[in-house]
């Protein structure tokens, strides 16, 4: 894609997000071309540049992102890469919450609790409690939360669908969810704070398989 339409502050936001793609693939949480990263534009939020879709994300760099509508997660410049698979995802949680930067990956320990908690066809909650590391999420009431863990439809705008009605609905909850057999989605006002909650959710979630203590679990 040509740079020449974006705005310096964009192609600086575009690197930032190639950098952290990177660096969660290295630590085995983006294998091959899994996982996606999104963050809206600094000088126009209604605008998300997100990855591009079947792109290594080890080898990532700033010609693999596209630009979308935030709120629709439609493609908003002709000739671009086809963006994620995911990226209704994405515009269901800005659309809800107001986030600035999301990030989906394949992280092992996350992946492995929404396969074990997963409802078949209802949106699942785990809770979580007593770990120091919730106070890195920015929760209202940092003694715990529950995670809402999601089936992971084939049809992904039915995802969305449901993280959009979830998060409607849920108030004050955690900024992540879990999709069942397929990792974990966090958000943030920025993709470093989004990192940063991506890395506080994993952690958990590894507490807890290593715990080998029941997964406190309630469905819908």
């Amino acid at each position: 894609m040509s740079y020449a339409p974006f705005t310096a502050a964009a192609r600086q936001t575009a690197q930032q997000l190639a950098g952290i793609s990177r660096t969660l693939y290295e630590r085995g949480w983006m294998p091959g071309t899994s996982g996606n990263i999104s963050v809206r534009l600094p000088d126009d939020p209604s605008r998300a540049l997100i990855t591009a879709s079947g792109r290594d994300k080890g080898e990532l760099t700033a010609r693999d992102v596209v630009e979308v509508d935030a709120r629709s997660g439609r493609s908003s410049r002709p000739g671009q890469a086809r963006p994620s698979a995911e990226t209704s995802i994405h515009a269901a949680v800005y659309r809800v919450t107001g986030a600035r930067a999301v990030i989906h990956s394949h992280s092992p320990y996350a992946t492995v609790v929404a396969h074990r908690v997963a409802a078949r066809d209802a949106v699942a909650s785990l809770r979580v409690e007593r770990f120091e590391l919730l106070k890195g999420l920015g929760l209202k009431d940092p003694a715990a939360m529950e995670l809402p863990v999601f089936p992971n439809w084939p049809q992904v705008q039915r995802i969305a669908e449901d993280v959009a009605a979830h998060l409607t609905a849920g108030g004050e909850g955690p900024p992540g969810l879990l999709l069942a057999d397929h990792g974990i989605t966090a958000w943030g006002d920025s993709l470093g704070q989004a990192k940063n909650r991506l890395e506080c959710l994993e952690s958990l979630c590894q507490l807890l398989v290593l715990s080998r203590s029941e997964l406190p679990v309630s469905r819908a």
